[in-house]
C-alpha cells in the first residue's frame, strides 16, 4: 500500500509542474537584451532585423488600414505613451485622437529603457488583433505602476489591436 501511495504521489508532482515560459507571467528570459547606439540621432535596438529609414505610417493611419484586417507588416512612427517599469518588456504608443496600442518585442529580443515615455518611436514589424486576458491585463497595470485598487477594477478581456515589434529606433 505505501509502494502504492508513494507512486500517486510521485506523479502527481510530475504532472503539477510546469516549467517557466510554458504560459506563466513570469516567464524566464534566456539571453539579456543588448542596447546598440548606431545613430548620433537616435538608438537602435537589436531586433530581429535592422531598421531601415523611411515609408512608416502614424496610429491614425494604421487604424484605417487595419479596417478588415486580423494583421499586417508595418513600420510605425509614433509617441511612447507608458513602458514596463520592472524591465522595459513592452511599451505603449499612443497620439492624440488614437487609442494606445501595445508593444511587444519579437522573440523578448530587446528592451526599451524605463524612462522612454514621451520619446518618438519608429517601430517595424507586425499590426495584429489580439485579445488580452484579464490575468495579463492586471499584469501590465502592476508592471506599470498602478495601485491595487486600479487593478482591481480590471474584470474583463480586452480585444484591440496590438503590435510585435522586430525592430526599434528611439529619437
Amino acid at each position: 500500500m505505501r509502494f502504492l501511495s508513494l507512486i500517486v504521489l510521485f506523479c502527481t508532482c510530475m504532472f503539477a509542474c510546469k516549467s517557466p515560459g510554458q504560459g506563466s507571467v513570469n516567464s524566464a528570459v534566456k539571453e539579456k537584451p543588448q542596447l546598440i547606439k548606431l545613430e548620433e540621432n537616435g538608438m537602435y535596438y537589436r531586433g530581429v532585423k535592422k531598421l531601415e529609414s523611411g515609408g512608416s505610417i502614424g496610429l491614425a493611419e494604421l487604424n484605417k488600414q487595419m479596417e478588415g484586417k486580423t494583421e499586417m507588416n508595418v513600420k510605425l512612427e509614433t509617441q511612447v505613451e507608458s513602458v514596463c517599469k520592472v524591465k522595459g518588456c513592452w511599451m505603449t504608443v499612443a497620439e492624440e485622437g488614437t487609442e494606445s496600442i501595445r508593444v511587444m518585442f519579437k522573440d523578448y529580443a530587446f528592451f526599451v529603457p524605463l524612462d522612454c515615455e514621451g520619446r518618438e518611436a519608429v517601430l517595424e514589424g507586425r499590426a495584429y488583433l489580439d485579445t488580452t486576458s484579464v490575468e495579463w491585463l492586471r499584469h501590465y497595470a502592476e508592471d506599470a505602476g498602478a495601485s491595487a485598487e486600479e487593478i482591481a477594477k480590471i474584470t474583463e478581456p480586452e480585444v484591440a489591436i496590438a503590435f510585435e515589434a522586430e525592430s526599434l529606433r528611439l529619437k
